[in-house]
């Protein structure tokens, strides 16, 4: 146990000396483009070991949740462990996010301890970080399209899309199959049952959120091909006076 935490301390270091030394290379930027930046890199990071762990290492989280953990298992959740310690005291020091965000960064950070310290359950740890990762690629894409100005296109348009798809896909059908495997299994503890469901109930209210953003983006949609016919019909209009 004392080799896990050294192992999540260095971890931790090493995700803020990343910040650092992006935000001293990278000093023409805010300090929010950075830490997204060290976002970006650790959702892509996650995705790739935890996509190998469920999908070729194994065990298949589906039919053998609270199995014990394996060296790679622990490896991405301390990896993991590290990025969340890490963000959550960004956020609160800069007081960027919400009390959702801060209650999911909290949730994940409790989840991965339990886990690391039962020593079982991670391939369920290892496949909740895959599918709660898989979006935030296209997440901190949005974020860096408005900055640069080039959200109101066609690439974020996709990248919305792409966004909501994944996000619905993922988080609430693939996730509440992944749930309902976990609460009928008899290996699993009760604890990391009520943290699974504590979960995926976040994962709802999160779901609301990305309902209304879907309803704004439709009504914009519809406007602005509105707006496109409006000009189109006023341009014909035009030339037949002309």
């Amino acid at each position: 146990m004392a080799l896990l935490v050294v192992f999540s301390l260095l971890c931790l270091s090493c995700w803020a000396s990343f910040y650092f030394i992006l935000c001293h290379f990278n000093g023409s930027r805010s300090y929010e483009w950075n830490c997204r930046l060290v976002t970006l890199v650790h959702g892509i990071l996650a995705v790739c070991i935890t996509a190998y762990i469920g999908y070729v290492d194994g065990p298949w989280p589906f039919t053998y949740p609270g199995t014990k953990n394996t060296p790679l298992q622990i490896s991405a959740m301390v990896v993991s462990l590290g990025y969340f310690i890490f963000d959550m005291a960004w956020c609160v020091y800069f007081r960027t996010e919400g009390p959702v965000m801060l209650a999911h960064h909290t949730m994940s950070i409790l989840g991965i301890l339990l886990t690391l310290w039962l020593g079982e359950s991670g391939i369920e740890s290892c496949a909740v970080l895959f599918g709660s990762e898989i979006t935030n690629p296209l997440l901190q894409a949005r974020w860096f399209l408005k900055q640069t100005g080039h959200y109101r296109s066609l690439l974020g348009d996709v990248v919305d899309v792409l966004f909501v798809l994944l996000f619905v896909v993922m988080r609430i059908f693939v996730g509440g199959t992944m749930l309902y495997c976990e609460l009928i299994s008899p290996r699993p503890r009760f604890f990391i049952k009520c943290g699974g469901v504590a979960m995926y109930a976040l994962s709802w209210v999160f779901m609301v959120d990305i309902v209304r953003f879907a309803r704004r983006k439709r009504k914009s949609w519809h406007k602005q091909q509105r707006d496109q016919l409006e000009a189109v019909a006023a341009n014909g209009h035009e030339r037949k006076k002309d």
